[in-house]
C-alpha cells in the first residue's frame, strides 16, 4: 500500500511515555499501534534529541498482533500489551478485528 490516508495526529505524538521512549532508544521499540496515521514512511521524528525514521506503515487487525509484535512495541510479549492497553481505556474490550495502522520505524 502507497497510498496513505490523512494524517489523523502529529508524528511527535507517536511515543510519548517515557518508558517507551526509553525503549525505542534503546533499540527495543521498533513499532507503534495507532487508531491513525501519525507519520507517512521516510519522515522523521525525535525522541529526547535523538532521530527516528518511519520505515513502513501497515493496515493490520489487532488479532495479527503476534509476540514478537509486541516485544517490538516495547512490552514483554501479548498479554502485557494487552492487559496494559485495556487498562489504559477503561470501559475497552480487547476487539481483534479493530484495524490499527503499525508505524515501523528505527534511529536514522
Amino acid at each position: 500500500m502507497t497510498d496513505y490516508p490523512e494524517k489523523t495526529c502529529a508524528i511527535d505524538r507517536l511515543v510519548r511515555h517515557p518508558k517507551l521512549v526509553a525503549a525505542a532508544i534503546a533499540g527495543q521499540k521498533t513499532q507503534q499501534r495507532r487508531d491513525g496515521v501519525y507519520g507517512w514512511p521516510g519522515e522523521t521524528f525525535e525522541l529526547d534529541g535523538i532521530a527516528f525514521i518511519i520505515t513502513a506503515l501497515e493496515r493490520k487487525t489487532l488479532a495479527d498482533m503476534t509476540d514478537n509484535d509486541a516485544k517490538a512495541e516495547g512490552y514483554p510479549g501479548l498479554e502485557a500489551y494487552k492487559n496494559l492497553i485495556l487498562k489504559m481505556h477503561p470501559g475497552m474490550t480487547w476487539d481483534g478485528n479493530a484495524k490499527v495502522w503499525v508505524h515501523h520505524f528505527k534511529k536514522q
